[in-house]
């Protein structure tokens, strides 16, 4: 049997019309430096598609010890699409941590896959990740080789940016665990934070749900903002403790007024946030509200 010469750091995927899902597996691999960018193959052609290095959304295989990434054969039963096969490939190969895999896969990925299945539900004015993508197809049907590869690029780089600033942002996030779990353990009705950082994901993570707090304090620009703590990660919108009913939407004057604190400057109507021009101010605001709550 002859030997199929493979190309180093390629990989091929269909032509014509594209999809997030396999623009999505070709940007993950791009980020994580397994393939080139000008080694991307757009075809349907088998016999080029056996020199590459990696297959995604065509070819009729899954057979990641093989580099192999397509989800349209009948043999396959399961719900990924090309980038969900690849995300788990760069988690297995341990190009990704796991806790970097799930976290790529809730925010992004799961969405991917499902759109690409036809298991997304299209909930009028929403427009999703998947849309987004496909807008980045030509409009004409009819549309010349060199068009299609050209939009198809167009996409590509929006969809490696959009993932490597969410790679770096999910970084960042952790990295400010220690700082969070500190305040966590010093705080008791209030998180202090001297400066802005991403906390609530960090805090939910170590157990925030059970932690007595009920507000945080932190910078907010020059200034300092008061800000009611959720009683979950998944009820965001809602607070463990609102911030007094005549604060509600009330600025400057009229909020130094209701406050009695002459450096306040904002609360917004969904009582949940408010801005204090000093340090000083935005804890005289929480132990204020806190003298409320013990009544």
């Amino acid at each position: 049997m002859m030997h199929i010469q493979k190309v180093s750091r390629s990989v091929g995927t269909h032509d014509g019309s594209f999809h997030a899902d396999e623009v999505t597996a070709c940007a993950l691999l791009l980020l994580f430096d397994l393939i080139d960018e000008s080694r991307i193959i757009r075809t349907r052609d088998s016999h080029v598609l056996c020199t590459c290095e990696y297959v995604c959304d065509v070819g009729g295989y899954y057979d990641p010890t093989q580099k192999l990434f397509d989800h349209h054969q009948i043999e396959y039963t399961g719900g990924l699409s090309s980038a969900g096969m690849i995300l788990e490939y760069l988690r297995d190969e341990g190009y990704l941590k796991p806790k970097e895999y799930d976290f790529l896969n809730q925010v992004l990925v799961i969405g991917v896959d499902a759109h690409d299945n036809g298991k997304e539900l299209q909930a009028v004015g929403v427009c999703t990740f998947s849309h987004v993508v496909s807008n980045f197809c030509p409009i004409a049907y009819d549309a010349d080789i060199q068009t299609q590869n050209k939009a198809f690029l167009e996409a590509l780089h929006f969809v490696s940016g959009h993932l490597k600033r969410l790679l770096e942002r999910y970084k960042y996030v952790q990295s400010c665990r220690q700082i969070v779990a500190e305040s966590m353990q010093n705080g008791k009705d209030c998180l202090f934070f001297d400066k802005g950082i991403p906390w609530i994901d960090p805090f939910f993570e170590m157990n925030g749900a059970g932690h007595p707090a009920l507000f945080v304090i932190m910078p907010a620009g020059t200034h300092w903002k008061l800000r009611c703590i959720p009683p979950t990660n998944k009820e965001r919108m809602k607070v463990r403790t609102p911030l007094p009913k005549e604060w509600a939407g009330l600025l400057n004057e009229d909020l130094q007024r209701a406050s009695g604190i002459p450096g306040a400057i904002f609360c917004h109507k969904g009582r949940f946030t408010s801005v204090w021009e000093t340090l000083e101010d935005a804890r005289k605001a929480l132990e204020f509200v806190l003298k409320r709550e013990a009544k």
